[in-house]
């Protein structure tokens, strides 16, 4: 006789539980802000972990950042990877505004998670994207907040232009030869005779890159104790706040939250006397109409491609023997790109000078071998970088996330415990101290990490790039700058007939020329 076993609904296996995510965003570094930031950060592990059907699967934070753009918000960027990657079911955040401030990335968002079958829930608004029949509320939403920084912007741009008008614009961040003390732009002796003594280069018909040379050999740093270039020298002779004089709007920004320089799109403002000056304006106009009259010569105009330095090799392709960069010149009738330290002194760095049209040949080759042979490069290094180490630092993020928490705890009980007599102002000062230093240690080590995380997730979705392109591309035949821009980003000379291609995937593959 057949036996029929009943099998009761209890004994089935429990239903995974959903690995849920919050998102947290404040816009400026303020104390008040952060410590919002803080709140919303134990508000939804709390929240979150009080669900028996919930899984805590991260928090992703970004501080001091605006919600304008998404490419700028390093966390979100890292929680929608980590979706990619299946770790996440579900998120939560606390409104659209937090979310995103412009409307366009807020539905592209939405509707990438939603193809990988993630909602999101904005608590504020009670508006679970799952659950919607149309984006049509999502986008009233998400207008309006975008209307609101669009709103706060453009308060802010008509206070600025005010300070503008009527002359009280503070200009916080002076250039090379002031110093700004709380109320005015003061001249700082030692680097005002250096600005002197680059003009009076200028006039004596010295070249902006011999004199950048000259400072940097005599080891005088400049503004930000960088290296001076042909670039610095140039901004500093065409500044108009060396006579005196301050030009204010020189960028703007635009309904897209980019910045740009201002070439007449907007109104500028300009107050002569505005503090004391380092030229004489005599001094000023002949070394700008000498800047000019060089640039001429060389047939260089303000705005064409020379000038602006947008060759796509520029600035990536470095020296194999001394590190320098190398420099674009025309030989007889082609173009090559050489060692600064060569072009100087020869006995310096004996790299010689490489073809353009060489360079481009073999980035071509590059991806070709690439196209033909992605299965055995791409694939199984693309699985490398998404490895376990990225896993391990997002694991002690987390734990120090808690960590941290448990930290301002401690510190809210120490100061019930003071407020009640329970313990002396000593004993509640050292241990208060002593628990700020470690939220410190916790904060500056969640920073380290997430760095270092990111790196890895940015290798990862560059290689899963690149390898999608490969897999779907044809043979290259031509040069594309566009594909060079968006999968170099350096090229190391070892000699005329060897070179390497440092991909942004971290990958390092060298071609003979």
């Amino acid at each position: 006789m057949k036996k029929v076993t009943f099998i009761d609904s209890t004994q089935k296996g429990t239903k995974p539980k959903l690995r849920v995510a919050a998102y947290c965003r404040v816009s400026t570094d303020s104390d008040a802000q952060l410590e919002s930031l803080e709140t919303q950060k134990i508000h939804y592990e709390q929240y979150i972990t009080s669900r028996d059907d919930w899984a805590f699967a991260g928090l992703y934070f970004d501080e001091g950042i605006t919600g304008t753009k998404k490419e700028k918000r390093p966390e979100l960027l890292r929680m929608i990877a980590d979706c990619e990657s299946g770790k996440i079911d579900f998120i939560v955040t606390k409104s659209i505004s937090r979310f995103s401030r412009n409307t366009t990335d807020c539905l592209e968002l939405v509707r990438k998670l939603l193809d990988l079958n993630i909602p999101i829930y904005f608590e504020k608004e009670n508006l679970n994207t799952g659950s919607m029949e149309s984006e049509l509320f999502l986008s009233i939403l998400s207008s309006i907040a975008q209307g609101e920084s669009v709103s706060i912007s453009e308060n802010s741009k008509w206070s600025v232009q005010k300070r503008f008008l009527n002359g009280t614009y503070k200009i916080s961040s002076p250039p090379y030869g002031f110093s700004w003390d709380g109320q005015k732009m003061e001249v700082v002796p030692e680097q005002a005779e250096i600005v002197k003594w680059i003009f009076a280069q200028v006039l004596s018909g010295k070249g902006t890159q011999a004199i950048a040379d000259e400072l940097n050999d005599r080891r005088i740093p400049s503004k930000k104790d960088g290296q001076w270039t042909s670039t610095t020298i140039c901004g500093l002779i065409t500044n108009e706040k060396y006579v005196g004089d301050a030009l204010f709007q020189k960028t703007y920004t635009d309904s897209q939250f980019n910045r740009h320089h201002n070439h007449g799109q907007e109104n500028m403002y300009s107050m002569s006397e505005h503090h004391e000056p380092i030229v004489s304006r005599e001094v000023f106009e002949t070394a700008g109409r000498l800047l000019e009259q060089h640039s001429k010569e060389k047939g260089i105009s303000k705005g064409d491609k020379k000038y602006q330095n947008r060759y796509c090799f520029s600035g990536k392709i470095i020296c194999g023997e001394c590190g320098n960069t190398f420099k674009r010149r025309t030989h007889q009738g082609y173009i090559a790109w050489c060692c600064k330290t060569h072009i100087k002194d020869k006995n310096r760095c004996p790299i010689k000078f490489i073809r353009d049209d060489e360079l481009k040949a073999a980035f071509v080759t590059m991806i070709n071998k690439l196209i033909f042979a992605h299965e055995l490069i791409l694939k199984p290094y693309a699985a490398a970088v998404g490895g376990t180490d990225k896993n391990t630092g997002l694991h002690r993020i987390k734990e120090l996330q808690t960590l941290l928490m448990q930290n301002t705890e401690h510190k809210e009980t120490l100061t019930k415990l003071m407020a009640q007599g329970y313990i002396d102002q000593v004993l509640f000062n050292e241990e208060k101290n002593r628990l700020i230093s470690q939220a410190k240690q916790y904060g500056a080590e969640i920073k380290a990490l997430q760095r270092a995380v990111r790196g890895k997730v940015s290798f990862a979705d560059e290689a899963l790039s690149l390898l999608h392109f490969t897999e779907k591309s044809a043979m290259l035949y031509e040069f594309d700058e566009e594909l060079f821009e968006k999968t170099i980003s350096r090229i190391s000379v070892y000699s005329r007939h060897e070179i390497a291609f440092e991909l942004k995937c971290g990958l390092i593959l060298k071609e003979r020329i």
